[in-house]
């Protein structure tokens, strides 16, 4: 019965012919076909959207932009705001970049998988918290809970929150481009664990490094509600670099005049969206092309 069978379906089966297309074929390149201009569709979508939001936000706005609305203090200009934010988003920064280098080399170069998994799970719920739960947590932790008031520190404490997960994991990407060769060289040479890594892998993976940080900054430019509940009451007539005390900053300024029933008001809210977004594209830009320039690198 067995040997039957096998004869039948060699018989049945003869390689040396053509394939012919059946009608499961045809109705899985139909599928394809389908799934191909949905994923176009998809895309040309997002484009457009992009697009329309910055022919919105640069037609509104440019006509606001000049030298002294750029550089003076307010009400004529938003100058203190523009570094005010350059405060925040800076200190958010140092607190954050270190600490997500420190996170990244953990993954990538002690940690085990019973290790990794845990720590990449928090990271990835970190990194989906909005920011409002963020603002809060730090709010009642620094404000409320010690009753003290706000201050620009406090807000770059937010900001650095947001931007650690960030960090970690792009970093802890780049790592992982760092050919493993360099490793075993060092290794083999009898160069410290430690020292291979200030010595060799942090230096060729630094653009890279570099890269994932710039992308935090314009993630966290941007963010509105850290800085309403932590940083809102400088009233922008005054350039604040001490960020011990109320820093005024871009977001907040775009969040004031955005509820003003003045129209000069509305166009200074497009001047100051029109530079915060120049601001997040140029980050967004740079920090692509050095990404792009290490990959070439390392893949040498």
């Amino acid at each position: 019965m067995r040997f039957g069978r096998k004869q039948r379906i060699t018989e049945e089966f003869d390689p040396t012919q053509p394939l012919v297309a059946t009608g499961n074929l045809r109705r899985r390149h139909a599928v394809s076909r389908v799934i191909q201009s949905l994923a176009v569709a998809a895309a040309i979508a997002a484009v457009a959207v992009l697009v329309i939001v910055i022919w919105a936000v640069v037609s509104h706005g440019a006509k606001a932009i000049s030298w002294d609305f750029i550089t003076k203090p307010g009400p004529e200009g938003v100058g203190p705001n523009l570094v005010g934010t350059g405060v925040i988003v800076a200190l958010a920064t140092l607190i954050a970049a270190p600490i997500g280098v420190l996170i990244a080399l953990f993954l990538s170069e002690y940690s085990g998988p019973r290790s990794t998994r845990p720590v990449q799970l928090l990271m990835d719920v970190l990194n989906g918290l909005p920011a409002i739960i963020i603002a809060i947590f730090v709010f009642a932790l620094l404000i409320e809970g010690v009753a003290g008031k706000q201050a620009g520190w406090k807000a770059s404490v937010a900001l650095s929150i947001i931007m650690v997960p960030l960090i970690a994991r792009g970093t802890q990407e780049v790592l992982r481009l760092v050919p493993g060769h360099q490793r075993e060289a060092a290794a083999a040479l009898g160069v410290a664990r430690w020292r291979g890594i200030l010595s060799i892998i942090l230096p060729a993976a630094l653009p890279g490094i570099i890269t994932a940080t710039l992308l935090s900054v314009a993630r966290a430019a941007g963010e509105t509600a850290p800085l309403i509940l932590l940083s809102s009451l400088a009233s922008g007539d005054e350039y604040q670099l001490n960020p011990l005390k109320e820093v005024p900053n871009v977001p907040v300024r775009i969040f004031q005049l955005s509820e003003e029933a003045n129209p000069e008001g509305f166009t200074e809210a497009w001047g100051l969206s029109l530079i915060l977004i120049a601001i997040i594209l140029a980050l967004g830009l740079g920090s692509r092309a050095l990404l792009n320039r290490s990959k070439r690198k390392m893949t040498r």
